[in-house]
């Protein structure tokens, strides 16, 4: 899924993190007049997801992403990726025809922003041995910049199915990261993760990042201006859409193979900034 991100792991054993449930709710940023809708993507098509704002990520493919990913991520291919019933599906899925064994897709915005609220409203899969994430990195970094964590990773959601149910949000930098045992995250419990659809919304301004699901708030780091190396984010990211299958995290309790395949829904996405 992306380099380093065995994080999500060490991340509910170590220290900068919160694990909630909805018993612990906090009010979320209203959306007001003070914001407007500047990017949407309702999925009112059918086919293959819109070219004009979407392109597939393909790049990191033979290293697995860096976290031994046991998927190949295709491009353009309806098998993995396409627009029904207003859904945007990425399904993850076993083939023969690839070494790996299986097959999956990775999508990024094709657009990117610099602070704003985005929303996500989602259902991911429940199978063991999957890795779903709806996250942000910066616009035009690649998998052979080599460059990560330095240059900054924003997690609204990531999901494994041996540990259902359980959701994680995460900012990524060079000073806190799971090698340093400084990372900063959240957690919280969704009991029907796979069942209904959720909305999770990043609240990302030049001072702070928080992160709710169904505006629970489970996440927030505060920009504390101590430079680069903490605080990574003010400049564009992309939006990233995918599933994965193994990888160091997602592979701990082994794969379901039988399961598959495996699908994340999209009811749709929106970003939205102030005017």
């Amino acid at each position: 899924m992306k380099t380093g991100l065995f994080i999500s792991f060490i991340l509910s054993l170590t220290v900068g993190f919160t694990f909630l449930n909805f018993d612990n709710i906090d009010s979320s940023t209203d959306l007001n007049s003070e914001y407007k809708l500047v990017w949407s993507d309702e999925f009112e098509y059918s086919d293959l997801p819109d070219s004009e704002k979407w392109v597939y990520d393909t790049e990191g493919n033979e290293a697995g992403w860096g976290n031994n990913e046991l998927q190949i991520y295709t491009h353009a291919d309806r098998d993995n990726s396409w627009v029904k019933n207003g859904k945007l599906h990425i399904t993850a899925r076993t083939s023969d025809q690839h070494e790996k064994g299986f097959t999956s897709a990775r999508l990024i915005s094709n657009a990117r922003w610099k602070y704003g609220i985005i929303e996500v409203n989602a259902k991911v899969p429940p199978a063991r041995g999957t890795w779903s994430a709806i996250w942000f990195m910066p616009s035009g970094w690649k998998f052979s910049d080599g460059n990560w964590p330095d240059v900054g990773e924003i997690d609204i959601m990531e999901h494994v199915g041996h540990n259902s149910g359980v959701i994680h949000a995460s900012a990524h930098s060079k000073d806190h990261q799971w090698q340093k045992n400084t990372q900063k995250t959240g957690i919280i419990y969704v009991e029907d993760v796979s069942e209904k659809f959720h909305s999770y919304k990043l609240d990302w301004q030049s001072d702070y990042i928080k992160a709710y699901v169904d505006d629970s708030l489970y996440f927030e780091y505060q920009n504390e201006e101590y430079g680069e190396s903490k605080w990574p984010y003010d400049k564009p990211f992309s939006l990233i859409l995918n599933v994965a299958v193994g990888g160091a995290w997602g592979i701990m309790n082994g794969v379901d193979t039988a399961a598959f395949p495996q699908t994340m829904e999209i009811d749709f996405v929106r970003v939205y900034q102030k005017q």
